[in-house]
């Protein structure tokens, strides 16, 4: 097992061990996805716990270190959220005096969403978690593929239901 594939002192199987396995569900796309999808949660989440953080909570400061001052609704579309839904997100995240609600001056009915002084003195940790993770999952497949596996991901994002 590569020791450079780490999360908080727990290894990650180096991708080199299960190449020889095949997918599962002979290779149904969705089931495979969403195995794959639970196995790097899992290893997000213990990446971003000891920042006192959920990995979406971690995305939202993170959209929120690209563009301060969102409105909520762009924000939960940037993280992959249902505006719906993302009231409860937003209200921990708040609670943990990580971002501040404001109105929209040139639109009352929406509101903004700002970083706190506490979550922009958090950046560097956030960040440095996220490159940590990059560089794990990157170690694990070699270059071209990760490449590959990229543009699929891209793909697979824009792909809209009917």
């Amino acid at each position: 097992m590569s020791t450079n594939n780490i999360a908080n002192g727990k290894k990650i199987r180096d991708m080199n061990e299960t190449t020889h396995s095949p997918l599962r569900f002979n290779g149904s796309l969705w089931c495979n996805l969403d195995i794959a999808l639970r196995n790097v949660d899992q290893v997000y989440s213990q990446m971003v716990e000891p920042l006192g953080l959920t990995v979406i909570e971690w995305y939202i400061l993170r959209a929120l270190y690209e563009q301060d001052g969102q409105h909520a609704s762009e924000l939960a579309r940037a993280v992959g959220r249902a505006a719906t839904s993302f009231t409860p997100i937003l209200d921990k995240l708040q609670h943990k005096d990580l971002i501040q609600r404001r109105p929209d001056p040139a639109d009352r009915r929406a509101v903004r969403i700002h970083l706190t002084d506490k979550a922009k003195e958090q950046r560097e940790r956030v960040m440095e978690t996220a490159d940590q993770i990059e560089r794990n999952i990157h170690g694990m497949i070699e270059n071209g593929d990760y490449e590959t596996f990229k543009h699929v991901l891209a793909v697979l994002q824009a792909m809209m239901p009917d």
